[in-house]
This record gives structure tokens, sequence and C-alpha cells, in this order.
């Protein structure tokens, strides 16, 4: 069992970069969760990014043995309970498969949403891994 404590802050966490400057953070330390859809299976796909690093759709086909489509807001919605910009990375309304960012690792602690643009947590790279089942991979 983990304490992990959810700030409200008064500025947005939308976006990693906002999320970095309102917590005084780097970006890099956002741990970004975002959700895409299997392109013939249709089920969702969480990666949970760096803040600084682009998901590179062609590198998770390898792990998860198809094309990857970007999920409207719509879907997210329907499978997390949370809308984008403020997607946690556990406490989802459905199972979800789960990568994890391998640059996160090298850090001591991260921050990440927690269900409202303005809300995060802070944690360390060995929780989100544990809490959330998730593979380690490069998305680069």
């Amino acid at each position: 069992m983990f304490e992990l404590n959810v700030i409200e802050l008064p500025d947005s966490t939308r976006t990693a970069q906002e999320a970095a400057n309102a917590i005084g953070c780097t970006v890099s330390q956002i741990a970004k969760s975002l959700i895409f859809k299997g392109k013939t299976s249709q089920n969702p796909i969480l990666i949970i990014a760096s803040g600084t690093n682009r998901v590179n759709e062609k590198a998770i086909k390898e792990h998860i043995g198809e094309k990857l489509e970007k999920a409207d807001a719509d879907f997210v919605l329907e499978h997390t309970g949370f809308a984008i910009g403020g997607i946690p990375p556990v406490g989802h309304k459905n199972p979800i498969s789960t990568f994890i960012d391998e640059d996160l690792l090298q850090y001591d602690e991260i921050w990440a949403a927690a269900g409202t643009p303005n809300a995060v947590f802070k944690l360390t790279p060995q929780i989100l891994v544990e809490i959330t089942k998730g593979s380690i991979i490069s998305v680069k």
C-alpha cells in the first residue's frame, strides 16, 4: 500500500510543460498518461511517457503486435473515466494494457496527473511500475 498525496495547483497542469512549471520540476519528470487504441483490436493502450518524449508509434507496435491509432476524447473518457489533460496512470474504469517509458526510471521522483487539469501527485518510478503493472519499454 502506498500513500500518494494529490496536490491541487492553482495553475493548469494540462500539458507536461504547464505541469513542470506549476510544480517546479523538469518536464522530463512529468509522467504523461497517453491513451491510444489498437488499430485492429480497438482496445485502449496506456503509454506513460516522460514529458519530453514523443511516442514513436512504430516502436510501440513491436511490443503490442498491432498499429496504434490516436484515441479521441470520447474514447478516452469512455475507457478511463477521465478527460484528456488530467488522465492519471491508475484508477481507470476498466483495466488497460500499460507501457512505461524507460526514461522515467532515471529519476528519484516523478509527477503524474491525478484526474483533473489542476491535480498531480508525486511518486517514484518504482511505485509507478508497481501500481500500474506496466511493462517498461523504450517509447522513443
